[in-house]
This record gives structure tokens, sequence and C-alpha cells, in this order.
């Protein structure tokens, strides 16, 4: 193998020294910075130090280090110009063949608490993001490397065939321009969103997106779009596309939409339960002591919406479920695991998707939920972002505002409901009770036509609305959608209250001997 020379620079030092010593056996002569260097010298490896080699001191707190033409001219200098070559030769430029740099923990540092404006711009590269364009730029000639993932199939490489392939090169070449728009789109949106008073605010004066695909798909909504599906960089834990595929047919543009709806939902409970979806709107929710026993009182809502739906368990998926499962047609299932038994009965129904997601461990905030931070949409020419909803109720923040009280089972209910109804398309109107959806309505102009809806949803499922809880994503404008649900059969309701007809409302539910509590929340999902 022709002797080659490799930079070693990294702040995080993952794998660097036993690459080192793979390079060092194969006769690479090796060149690095600072700690690198210390660390390689201290576990006796011929190293040189990036001072030594271009015969100029780092100074500067190491701000001036590697920016110099002994460097930059070993990384650009092109092997097929000989006006290169003998700019290399005339002025004592040694050619580096492969660069290991990764960059300062710029993300790290301002994901701290209260990180300083000073540590922030201190923990800005230079001389690397410098150093990877160069050699990216010059990828026919060098190996540039970012991520310590990549050092085995380079060293697979050289052991092999003494060189690097044109394909990798090319490959470590974007990765390595990936990397640089990543960090500097970091460092565009902390710097952006930093306000006159130091604090940092959630929406920067220029907003930088990651995304990294994670495949194509057939088609979008319509077999005349074309679409692919993206992830984020760090994805949060226990979110749809952390998920695995054990079975089935690739997953379509809405199957995924629908998927990401159902799964969302069945994370909001944690009793066991289960979700079914149709067009993004739950078309049946429960929760029972058993995954089987949630699926039946869930497709009981339902039974022809359910039918092509998208279903999701927070539980482990066992025979019995499968079982019950298999009898409908189901488009994408999905669940934190799967007995072997379930994935046995599946198996004579190759189409259907099984999704395997863990659940997220929890945690204080909305990323270790595995939730959203934000929510985007596309707009002509623009984007609308928002803080997701990520309101959760608890008992405590409700308002009694009837002469009635709910009773305890009542607020079980309500609270059932109210969960629910999170997950449906405004206007939203959703009959519960024995902790089962009994009729949901979704999407319409009015509250009033939800609730009819609803209601025939119910009366073609055989299910009775009498004593039933009711939840509503926003205020009743009006007594007349009070009256609808207490015509329906309802004994209780729970909504955000707030509108200048609150008043009006309430009598209206006190003449009807309804309870009914207020949240001071409201969920609209348009």
């Amino acid at each position: 193998m022709t002797q080659l020379t490799a930079l070693l620079s990294v702040s995080d030092k993952t794998g660097i020294l036993d690459f080192a010593r793979e390079l060092h056996a194969l006769g690479c002569t090796l060149l690095s910075t600072g700690g690198t260097a210390k660390l390689l010298a201290d576990n006796g490896l011929p190293v040189t130090e990036v001072a030594a080699h271009t015969g100029f001191p780092e100074m500067m707190d190491g701000r001036v280090k590697t920016l110099h033409p002994k460097i930059h001219g070993g990384l650009l200098a092109r092997s097929d110009l000989p006006e290169h070559v003998a700019a290399m030769q005339q002025h004592g430029i040694q050619r580096i063949d492969i660069l290991a740099v990764n960059l300062y923990p710029f993300e790290a540092t301002v994901a701290k608490p209260g990180c300083t404006l000073e540590d922030a711009i201190e923990n800005i590269d230079i001389g690397g993001p410098a150093m990877v364009r160069s050699a990216a730029k010059n990828w026919k000639d060098v190996t540039v490397l970012t991520d310590s993932a990549q050092y085995a199939g380079v060293l697979a490489e050289l052991k092999s065939t003494g060189k690097t392939s044109d394909a990798t090169r090319f490959a470590c070449s974007v990765a390595a321009f990936n990397r640089i728009a990543q960090y500097d789109a970091a460092i565009s949106n902390y710097l952006s969103a930093l306000q006159p008073d130091g604090s940092v605010s959630a929406f920067p004066a220029q907003h930088n997106a990651n995304l990294v695909k994670v495949q194509d798909l057939r088609y979008g909504e319509n077999s005349h779009q074309s679409a692919a599906l993206y992830r984020d960089l760090h994805p949060a834990p226990g979110s749809l596309v952390t998920g695995k595929q054990l079975q089935g047919k690739e997953l379509s543009y809405n199957n995924i939409a629908d998927a990401d709806a159902a799964w969302e939902c069945v994370k909001a409970f944690e009793a066991p339960a289960c979700v079914i979806i149709k067009h993004a709107n739950p078309c049946g929710v429960a929760v029972a002591a058993t995954p089987a026993e949630a699926y039946s009182k869930a497709f009981k809502t339902d039974p022809t919406s359910a039918f092509g739906g998208i279903i999701a368990f927070n539980r482990e998926v066992d025979g019995a479920a499968a079982q019950l499962v298999a009898k409908q047609f189901v488009e994408v299932l999905m669940a934190p695991s799967f007995t072997a038994e379930a994935l046995e009965v599946f198996k004579a129904k190759v189409n259907v998707r099984l999704l395997q997601i863990a659940l997220p461990k929890g945690g204080s905030t909305p990323w270790e939920q595995g939730r959203n931070a934000q929510d985007v949409k596309r707009v002509g020419s623009g984007l609308l972002i928002q803080t997701a909803d990520n309101h959760f109720l608890q008992k405590a923040d409700l308002k009694v505002v009837t002469t009635l009280q709910p009773t305890a089972q009542q607020i079980d209910d309500l609270m059932f409901a109210w969960t629910v109804a999170q997950y449906v398309k405004s206007n939203a109107i959703v009959f519960c009770g024995g902790g089962m959806t009994l009729g949901v309505g979704a999407g319409q102009m009015s509250r009033v036509d939800s609730t009819k809806i609803a209601a025939i949803k119910a009366a073609n499922a055989g299910l009775a609305l009498q004593g039933s809880a009711v939840a509503s994503d926003a205020f009743f404008p009006f007594r007349d959608g009070l009256d609808v649900v207490a015509d329906a059969g309802a004994s209780c309701v729970i909504q955000p209250g707030g509108s200048v007809r609150d008043d009006e409302v309430i009598a209206a539910a006190n003449e009807r001997g309804i309870a009914m509590v207020f949240t001071g929340v409201r969920h609209f999902r348009h």
C-alpha cells in the first residue's frame, strides 16, 4: 500500500485510538492536534503534532491551529492536476489522504440549562468545519470521516485494497457536507433565537430544519403525488419513526399518517388501551384489563369505519388479541411488542403491516414522553410552526360549573372522553362510557352536526348513549349544542368553557339535569 497520511483531530474521541492503531499498522503517517495528539502519543503511537508539521505555533487558545496552507493545501490539492502537484513540491506541502474530524460540541453545549452566550460562542468550531469542507470538496483524493461509525468500513477497504473506493469517498463527502449543514443550522437556530434579555425564543428569526430520509414512498395521498418519509436527526424515544416493521407490505403515505395518529393517541393512556384510526380520526378507543378486551370494546364503537383501519395497542399483543384482530381487515397493527403466538397468527395475513414501537420511558419533557416539541404545517410559500398540543388534563384541573356534581365514575368517563377528543378532528364530539367510546363525531363545521353524527354511529353500532359522558374539544357557542347532546342521552359534559354564552350553556345544563365541568383549555385539531 502506498504510504498514506492521516490527520486525526476529534473532539469526541470515541474509537479514535483503535482507528489510529490500525492506520499505523497499515503504515500510515499520523498527524494530529491538541488532545487527540496527546492521547495517541500517550499510547505509544508515533504522531506529529500539527504545529510541528506546519512550523507555525498553535495560538489564541487554539483558534489558529489548522488554518494553514500546509493543512489546506494537503487537503485541497488535486492529484490529477500537474500544477497542483508542482505547487505542493515547491512549497513543501504533504498530501493528506485521510481526515478524521468531529466538531466542537455546540449542540450539546447549548442544550445544557443555563448555557451562556460565551459558552455557546466558544463551542463554535472554525478550523474543523474548514478542514471538513476542504477534504469533502476534494473527495476524489481525500477520505473525510466525521463519525466514528465510518472507521471500520474505511479500515476494511484499506486492508483489502490499500485504498478507499470512489464510492466510499463520495459517500463520506456527502455525509461530511450534511454534518456541516447540521452544525451551521444549529448555530443559526440558537443565535437567531437569542432575545435581548438573554432568553432563548422557541421560534428563531431563521428556522433551519435538518431531516434524514427514511424511505421513498410509492406515492403520496393520491397516486399522482410523489412522497418520501423523513425523520428528525434525533427522534424522540417511542416516536413512530423509531419503529420496526416486522411484516407486511410497504407502508404508504396514508398508512404512515394514520399510524402516527393512532400511536400518539394510544400513548396517552396508562391503562391497557386499543385505538382504531380511520383517516386520522379515532373511530374506536377503549381501555380494559387486557389488549383483547380493549380491542373488543374499541371495535364495537364503529365496526364499519374500523374496516381497513389502523390499530394501535400500548401493551404487548398476545395470541388472544391477535386472533380477534385477524378476523378483520386491518392495514397496520402497532404495539410495543408481539408474542410468538401473535406473530404466528399473522403469518397467514402476509399483507398486514406489523409495526413494533417501543414505548417511551417517560419524563418531564415532551421529547422524553415520545412527543414532538413543535408542530409544523405547510402553507403557501411558508410554514406555520407552533408548540405541540402536549397539554394533558389532571382531575384537579376540572371546574364543576353546574348545580349537579358529577360522580366519581362520571369523572373517570369524562377524563377518558377528554383524552380521546384531543385526537379527533374539530369540531369534535365524543360520547363515552365504561372505558370505551360510544360515538365519535369528527371534522364537521358545526358542533351540532358532529353530535348528530356521533349519535348516528352509536345507533348503527347498537350502543346506547343514555347516561354517557360527552367531551367537546372547544366550547359550546350556543345552548343548542348542549341540548342536542342531552337529547342523545348524555348525563355529563366536559368542555373548555370560555364562551361569552357560558352562562346560557350552564343554565341549559342545569335545566336538563346534566353535570358539566370546564377544563379551561381547548384542543382544536384542524
